[in-house]
């Protein structure tokens, strides 16, 4: 028994031993991952971060955690020597978000400077030119007054596309600003991000649908402002294409348009019904009040609006409204539709 309790302590103390090293290693392994990945900020601010040729590792760590982009030197060096980067980290003038996270400088860094020098801007669908400039003034590109000087005024670079041709001269580029997801220079101007949104909507509006417009009699400018208005007022490609025969026939029968998106886009209002009030505002865009189209597009449309309004579905209908869940009710009649009226809008 005298020699067997040392041996059995010595076995307790190896043991804990054992446990303490794996806690310190799990502690550790943790706290690593932590580092590593959480944002080194919520400042979504942007800094300017210049790498000197010759300098390694340790050098770039001392200097993001100076310009107070990282918080922890020895992880990013760790994790540049784990992803074996650190001899592939390039100089250049980098453009760093503050709320980026280790891991993320560490890939960009591996990358090298051009990573940072394109930002991805993304236009919703049904947008307006009003909220495409709020857009890109709160990513910091442009005031608004900036936006609208380049899209209001004529240039010499609005030649290069025919499509604007049927624009009224009076007229900006509202419809024609195509929505969508673009990746453009940090330091590129209003005119080069107009341009290259122009470009897309060019190649987006092929041969074949120019063509098509083109034979039923219509032009680019009626098509946009009737896709606009689809755009606010359904959101399914079938409905699109139902309520666009619906507009269409009211056209031919000399119908007012009746559509309550046009009125709020002279009020600047988003809601789903235009009230009496505004229903009596004088306005060429008020299509209770006028018949026929707007003068133009009310908002910028996608695609799914714009091929309805190419190919509308033929139906029965003359009247539709939008519940407020989001159901489109289609009648015939007048008197079913005010029927309709009173049930979903008490």
């Amino acid at each position: 028994m005298i020699n067997f309790l040392p041996k059995k302590r010595r076995k307790k103390k190896a043991r804990r031993l054992v446990i303490l090293i794996i806690i310190i290693i799990l502690s550790a392994g943790l706290y690593y991952f932590y580092s590593l990945n959480i944002p080194n900020s919520s400042s979504s601010q942007i800094e300017t971060f210049v790498i000197k040729p010759g300098w390694g590792t340790i050098k770039i760590s001392q200097e993001l955690a100076r310009a107070g982009l990282i918080r922890n030197i020895l992880v990013f060096q760790l994790h540049s020597l784990f992803q074996g980067i650190s001899g592939r980290l390039q100089d250049g003038e980098y453009f760093f978000s503050k709320n980026l996270s280790i891991k993320e400088i560490a890939q960009i860094l591996s990358r090298g400077a051009g990573a940072t020098r394109e930002i991805t801007l993304t236009f919703i669908e049904g947008w307006n030119n009003q909220e495409f400039a709020e857009y890109l003034e709160k990513k910091g590109i442009a005031r608004p007054d900036d936006f609208f000087a380049v899209i209001k005024k004529k240039a010499d670079w609005w030649d290069n596309y025919e499509f604007l041709n049927d624009k009224p001269g009076n007229l900006d580029l509202e419809g024609y600003l195509f929505p969508d997801t673009y990746r453009v220079f940090r330091d590129a101007s209003i005119s080069d991000i107009v341009k290259k949104i122009l470009d897309n909507f060019n190649q987006k509006l092929t041969s074949e649908l120019r063509f098509e417009i083109k034979s039923q009699g219509k032009n680019i400018h009626q098509i946009l402002t009737l896709a606009s208005i689809l755009e606010k007022e359904v959101s399914t490609d079938q409905d699109r294409k139902l309520v666009a025969g619906i507009f269409y026939k009211r056209l031919e029968l000399g119908m007012p348009l009746q559509a309550d998106s046009t009125v709020n886009y002279v009020t600047g209002k988003d809601s789903s019904r235009a009230s009496a009030k505004d229903l009596e505002i004088d306005s060429p865009y008020n299509t209770y009040k006028y018949r026929g189209l707007p003068p133009g597009p009310i908002s910028n449309p996608g695609i799914s609006s714009i091929l309805a309004a190419i190919y509308p579905s033929s139906n029965n209908y003359l009247y539709f409204l939008t519940t407020p869940d989001g159901q489109v009710i289609y009648n015939e009649t007048h008197d079913q539709h005010v029927i309709d009226k009173a049930k979903y809008y008490r």
